[in-house]
Order: C-alpha cells, then sequence, then structure tokens
C-alpha cells in the first residue's frame, strides 16, 4: 500500500459524482448507530466500511502497476483522518499487482474472505451508481443496508430541476392542473420526498396513488428514483457525446504509424463510433418503457402498470447502469486524454484506448432484460 497521501478528500461530498464515488465514510457518519449499518454491512472490515471507493482515470505512471492494461481502476482510499479529509488518505487500487498480498498483510482479509468478492464485485462494474450497485450485489448473494444506496449530494442538487419537471404531471393528476402553488409548492415538496434517502411514513398518499401495499413504499420510491437518475444521466450527456465522437472520427496518432496500424485504427475508430450511437440508442429505447408506463399512470388511468414496472425495474438497472456507465467512462476518459495541454497519443496507446472502448461497449444482452425492455 502506497503512503502518498490523496489530496482534495474533502471536496469529495460537494462535488462527486454517484457514478464515480462511493462514499462510505459519509454513510458511517450518517448511519453508523442504526441496527441496519451495523448487521447488514457493504464489508465486514471495518477500516473498509468506513473507505472511499473511487472509479479513477489511470495516469501513465499508474498503467503500470496492473499486469492486464486499463485505464479506469477501482481506488480504495483510507482516509488518515475520519475527521479531517483535509489531511488526505492511503489507497491502493482492486487488482493491481500484489494486491491481494497487501490485503491480506494491512486488512486479515484473505483471497477468499466474502471482502475479497465484494471489491471483485465492484471492480466489475464500469460505475458506482446505487442502482446498478445494488443489482450487481443482488444478483450475487449480497444484500448490504439500504443506507449504502444512495445518490451523492452533488446529483441530488444537480438533479432536483430535473425530477420537479419529470413528475409534475402526476402531482397535476392528484391535485389539478388549476392548483395554486404559491402559498405551498406540492411538486417541491414530493420532489424532496423522492429525492431523499428514505422513503418516509409521509409517502403513504403516493403509495395508495401508486396502489403500493406500504411495505413496498421504500423499494418503490427507490426504483422510480432509479429510472429519474438514469433519464437523467442521460440528458446530460448527450450534450458531450456529439463532440466525443466527432473526436474519435477525426483524431490522428503521433508519431511513425505504419499500415498495419492505420487499419487497425481506422477499424476501431469506426466501432468506437457505431457502438457509442447504438448504445446510446439502446439506453434511450429502455427509459421509454419507464415513459410509457409513467404515462399509463398519468394519463390513461391504469396505476397497477406504472406499479408494475417499478416492481420489475431492477432487471433493467443493470444493463442502463453498464450503458450509462460505459459511455460516461469514454466521454470522461476522451475529454481527459485529449485535452489541449496533452502530447497527443502514439498509435500503439491510440489502438489500445480504442480497443478499451470498444470491449467496454460490447457486452452481451440477457434474454431476461431484453424481453422486460420489449
Amino acid at each position: 500500500m502506497t503512503d502518498r497521501a490523496f489530496r482534495n478528500l474533502a471536496n469529495l461530498r460537494k462535488s462527486a459524482s454517484t457514478a464515480r464515488v462511493l462514499n462510505l465514510l459519509h454513510v458511517w457518519r450518517q448511519h453508523g448507530r442504526s441496527d441496519a449499518w451495523k448487521s447488514q454491512p457493504l464489508f465486514r472490515n471495518p477500516l473498509l466500511n468506513k473507505a472511499l471507493i473511487i472509479k479513477h482515470r489511470l495516469r501513465r505512471n499508474e498503467i503500470e502497476q496492473f499486469r492486464v492494461r486499463r485505464y479506469v481502476a477501482t481506488k480504495i482510499i483510507l482516509p488518515i483522518d475520519d475527521g479531517d479529509l483535509r489531511v488526505g488518505g492511503r489507497y491502493l487500487f482492486v487488482d493491481q499487482i500484489g494486491f491481494d498480498k497487501t490485503l491480506e498483510e494491512s486488512f486479515g482479509i484473505a483471497p477468499h474472505h466474502p471482502d475479497r468478492r465484494t471489491l471483485a464485485l465492484i471492480d466489475e462494474l464500469p460505475g458506482l451508481d446505487p442502482f446498478l450497485l445494488r443489482e450487481q450485489l443482488r444478483r450475487n448473494g449480497q444484500t448490504p443496508a439500504a443506507c449504502y444506496f444512495n445518490l451523492s449530494e452533488a446529483d441530488v442538487a444537480r438533479m432536483t430541476a430535473f425530477v420537479a419537471d419529470e413528475i409534475t404531471p402526476l402531482v397535476d393528476l392528484s391535485l389539478g392542473s388549476d392548483v395554486d402553488l404559491t402559498a405551498e409548492n406540492p411538486v417541491a415538496r414530493l420532489t424532496a420526498k423522492i429525492m431523499s434517502n428514505s422513503a418516509g411514513e409521509d409517502m403513504s398518499a403516493l403509495g395508495q396513488t401508486l396502489q403500493l401495499a406500504p411495505h413496498e413504499y421504500e423499494e418503490g420510491v427507490f426504483c422510480w428514483k432509479g429510472f429519474l437518475y438514469y433519464k437523467w444521466a442521460l440528458q446530460t450527456i448527450t450534450g458531450q457525446i456529439g463532440g466525443v465522437v466527432d473526436s474519435v472520427r477525426r483524431v490522428r496518432a503521433s508519431g511513425r504509424v505504419d499500415a498495419e496500424q492505420h487499419a487497425a485504427i481506422d477499424r476501431a475508430r469506426e466501432q468506437v463510433r457505431r457502438r457509442i450511437l447504438l448504445t446510446c440508442e439502446a439506453t434511450a429505447d429502455m427509459l421509454r418503457v419507464y415513459d410509457d408506463a409513467f404515462r399509463g399512470l398519468t394519463q390513461e388511468g391504469r396505476p397497477t402498470a406504472f406499479r408494475d414496472f417499478l416492481r420489475d425495474a431492477p432487471l433493467l438497472f443493470s444493463r442502463l447502469g453498464e450503458r450509462l456507465g460505459a459511455v460516461q467512462h469514454i466521454v470522461s476518459f476522451w475529454s481527459y486524454r485529449m485535452a489541449p495541454d496533452k502530447a497527443p497519443p502514439n498509435a500503439d496507446e491510440l489502438i489500445d484506448l480504442l480497443s478499451d472502448f470498444e470491449m467496454s461497449l460490447s457486452g452481451r444482452e440477457r434474454p431476461d432484460i431484453l424481453a422486460l425492455a420489449a
């Protein structure tokens, strides 16, 4: 484990995106005294269960720490002082050279320890959004407490206006479109409840509208929030995709490029461009399933259809999260690597980079998810 301090930890809570950072220290501060946090931990090791888990773009000198070339890794940061993140922290990467030895020596976590399996499952994911993360763990028999699956404060702030606009038809249905919003804004109130970390007892009116049993409130709202998050994330990234696709099409390698490398770059460039567009189209198609179900509730008087959709929603989270995570990774890393202050990649690096993008977009479809989204 390196002793080099990782600075700027104090800024993560205010600025970090949900898809990039899992702040377990914040979860501990908010829920560490609860029975659920104690009885259903994400990690059994107490140090890991207060760490910061980050999807990190590897720098050139960091790529060499892995046996297999990769450009994004899962970074585990252990704050030096739990009470003051400005002090920084120590870190290591999942699956870096010597990772298992470090885990055993520093944490007492052997290769077959449950926490090692949890880290591997997290490392498989392109992002850390709570809906994708929960479904990944659930499929593998792990059910940590609900407190581990919340949106970051930064994303909640960025999403609020979008969510308010999305749910207005439901408020109009419940109260009438001519209701006076000046005294008390029901849209803002419902938005705040949906975006909060707990459904709460005062969600009973919404539960009645959706015909959800009381024990289904929290799960139903969690799934609803998941689709609102994915719609917002796709809308947010759509404005950047065009520029990245155009840049991928025009990029040229620096230095000497032989005929074989030219052919490999041209092929990979076209594959990446095509798959980015197809992935975004497929994601939009899956989100239209949500739109149709919500329209059935608000315009066609079919609340049970939306309720049943929410019950089945987790089946879609894995593909939505994987697809959006892959595109977010490409947009983020391409913008970082191709910034004006960085030297253009040579042929070998460009081929590796495009191959990494192509692989991240080429996940196999699951028949059960395709059937649900059809």
